[in-house]
């Protein structure tokens, strides 16, 4: 089982502009102050940024992450989650992408921001 199957990460939308990927919060993903853990916020973010990333590449290029920036805007403890990222600049070696974390499609939870490097 991998990580995005272990948290409950469906994907919604994939292509070269734009992801969207949801995730339903359970307690499981609580922290022990039964809110939302920013780590959650982190993975759908870094998940979202190299999905799209992979979109612009061919085989046996792929693209990771090498730097993530999370700026945690508000809690959370019920409902679902929606991630959207958008690529900001395409480089040969160097993709450089925002994502945006929304409770219930309205309230921003997270922004952030994926710098990857394609290999």
């Amino acid at each position: 089982m991998n990580l995005l199957d272990h948290l409950g990460i469906e994907t919604c939308i994939v292509s070269p502009k734009e992801v969207q990927l949801t995730l339903a919060i359970k307690e499981k993903h609580h922290q022990p102050y039964g809110y939302l853990h920013g780590g959650i916020n982190a993975v759908l973010i870094e998940t979202a940024c190299s999905i799209g990333a992979n979109e612009y590449l061919q085989a046996p290029h792929f693209a990771v992450g090498i730097d993530l920036q999370v700026q945690h805007l508000n809690k959370a403890s019920t409902g679902t989650l929606k991630v959207v990222a958008h690529p900001e600049k395409v480089g040969k070696t160097i993709h450089f992408w925002q994502a945006t974390v929304y409770l219930d499609n309205d309230l921003k939870i997270a922004t952030g921001q994926c710098t990857l490097l394609v290999n």
